[in-house]
């Protein structure tokens, strides 16, 4: 097939398009004809309440993209809407996750279509639906989001919450459920000893991290409550926070001063982690922990798999689909500190690293990009 790949890709950063560039290489791998396109402007200055929007550092294999799409600009959209259509795909994918995005897709997908329609051809539009009902809600985001679905013949979901809030948007959706696969693209563990020494933290104590984009909904404030519990009974545990702010900075350090979690229990690496620092902060921890509040999907427990790292998350969302209490990391029942640190604490004083490390070796097999492939290819058919 000839397909089409819609979003955040290289030299921009983040998650989204860490996934796009293993899609497109996994698609090509497959023997697809594959092309990118995202955009030129993804997020105005104003909006975008981190530091940087693009990759610093080896960003691993740069994807040959077109940067045509600015967010804010209409005329861009219909541009990029005849590019995709003279490229005569047979499927355009979509990667949504945030109903800003919506009112391009949309039109994109629309002067597509219509082009492809006048040359006698017919194309697919599939979109994967990283969220359906976004995070932190904004009027009119239901508006957005049914301008752009209405767009689409086919979604791809990934966690049973996903499906749900996609029955419960558009119930006569065609849709199809893919695992989301595993991140690779940060390469192989690196030797703990040297990871923790270039963090500065101790070879015998715990470890736990918390990594990503920081944001309301992730529950760092929740962590940080529970450190004051967690370090009564261990002294010597670290901390890792690896991730930028997005907005609150000044509310999280006030967090830190109030509780009184001494500086040397913390290791605070909070800005953008460059691809190629990624496995010394994974490597270093004994735990990935995600005390979230919502979620549908986490591609940091794709991350932590990679890395064969136990995870302790909450049960929201798509969590507990892929975090599998007490064979690939621990399940809390709530998003509350007393909770979190209830469950790190007996991760560590019941020696369960091992074993669940062994577990994420076994899980993480699920979760492969040839079968996301597959299912791609079985939608191709349809």
């Amino acid at each position: 097939m000839k397909i089409v790949i819609i979003g955040t890709a290289y030299p921009l950063r983040g998650g989204i398009a860490h996934y796009i560039s293993l899609l497109h290489d996994s698609l090509q791998s497959h023997g697809h004809d594959v092309h990118v396109v995202t955009f030129s402007r993804q997020y105005p200055k104003m909006l975008f309440p981190g530091k940087s929007q693009e990759e610093k550092g080896d960003a691993g294999k740069p994807l040959d993209t077109l940067q045509i799409i600015d967010s804010i600009n209409p005329a861009s959209w219909r541009n990029a809407g005849k590019v995709v259509g003279n490229l005569e795909p047979d499927m355009i994918i979509f990667k949504f996750w945030l109903p800003f995005f919506a009112p391009a897709y949309g039109m994109i997908a629309r002067v597509a279509k219509r082009l492809m329609q006048k040359k006698g051809k017919t194309c697919k539009v599939v979109l994967i639906a990283d969220n359906v009902i976004p995070h932190e809600k904004r009027l009119g985001d239901r508006a957005l989001t049914n301008y752009a679905f209405k767009a689409v013949d086919h979604y791809i979901v990934q966690s049973d919450a996903v499906e749900q809030d996609l029955k419960l948007v558009k119930p006569d959706a065609q849709y199809t459920k893919l695992a989301h696969p595993i991140y690779h693209i940060f390469g192989e563990s690196v030797d703990r000893i040297e990871a923790r020494k270039e963090l500065g933290i101790p070879q015998d104590a715990p470890a736990i991290l918390f990594f990503g984009y920081i944001r309301k909904y992730k529950g760092l404030d929740i962590l940080l409550r529970a450190m004051p519990i967690i370090l009564k009974s261990l002294p010597d545990l670290r901390l890792i926070v690896a991730g930028e702010f997005y907005g609150d900075e000044p509310e999280y350090r006030k967090l830190i001063d109030d509780l009184h979690i001494p500086a040397q229990n913390l290791v605070l690496a909070t800005d953008y982690i460059a691809n190629d620092k990624v496995a010394t902060y994974f490597s270093a921890a004994n735990v990935v922990v995600l005390p979230y509040r919502t979620a549908t999907q986490s591609g940091i427990v794709q991350i932590a798999y990679n890395f064969d790292v136990p995870v302790i998350a909450t049960g929201v969302g798509g969590l507990a689909e892929v975090v599998i209490d007490g064979v690939s990391g621990m399940i809390t029942k709530e998003a509350m500190p007393e909770l979190v640190a209830k469950d790190v604490l007996r991760f560590f004083q019941s020696g369960l690293e091992e074993q669940l490390r062994r577990g994420v070796r076994e899980e993480k097999k699920k979760y492969s990009w040839d079968t996301f492939v597959e299912g791609i290819e079985k939608i191709g058919n349809m």
